[in-house]
């Protein structure tokens, strides 16, 4: 099988964009400190200025021009706040495996921009292998994650099968990238 390129789906070569998320042609030069900061506002990013260049050994307003640059450099996306999802009410995840009629890129689209605009869908994947989608989706239980399938196929009649695995319990949740301190030791 032919390596995957950056922004290719491996199978139409004139497939929509960015089904594979790329690093940047042009990527921020990360060092050390910038790579601790990295691991530790992914475990708490509510830290303080003052609490990080504790652990970093810098200084408060350094540690504040470091996140700064990552943000608008993109390295650092959006931080928000993890929430228990029984606490409000959706303490089910669905892993949802799922396979398209024709991938057509418009087709493509359309059910990408239907997936990432949904809210319970939590990820969603292109990938290879027999299914094109893999999604993780959570509800309140099985009959409202019912109604959501219901919803999802009639909005996108290319899907042409999916299949539905219920997580009986969560032993990880998160979205934490490692980010090894040393740039030459994986």
């Amino acid at each position: 099988m032919p390596a995957m390129r950056c922004g290719s789906s491996g199978r139409d070569p004139h497939a929509v964009q960015a089904f594979f998320p790329c690093s940047r042609s042009t990527a921020m030069p990360l060092d050390r400190f910038d790579r601790q900061l990295l691991n530790l506002v992914q475990r708490d990013a509510g830290q303080t200025a003052e609490r990080l260049a504790e652990q970093v050994q810098l200084s408060p307003s350094a540690i504040q021009r470091r996140l700064r640059r990552m943000r608008e450099e993109g390295v650092i996306e959006r931080e928000t706040a993890i929430v228990d999802p029984a606490a409000v009410g959706r303490p089910a995840f669905f892993v949802v495996s799922l396979q398209v009629e024709r991938e057509r890129p418009e087709l493509l689209a359309q059910l990408r921009k239907w997936l990432a605009e949904e809210e319970r869908v939590q990820q969603a994947f292109y990938v290879t292998g027999e299914s094109d989608f893999v999604l993780v989706v959570t509800a309140a239980d099985t009959e409202a994650y019912d109604a959501f399938m219901t919803r999802m196929v009639g909005a996108n009649p290319n899907i042409k099968r999916f299949t539905t695995n219920v997580a009986l319990s969560v032993i990880k949740r998160g979205l934490s990238i490692p980010v090894p301190l040393d740039i030459d030791k994986e």
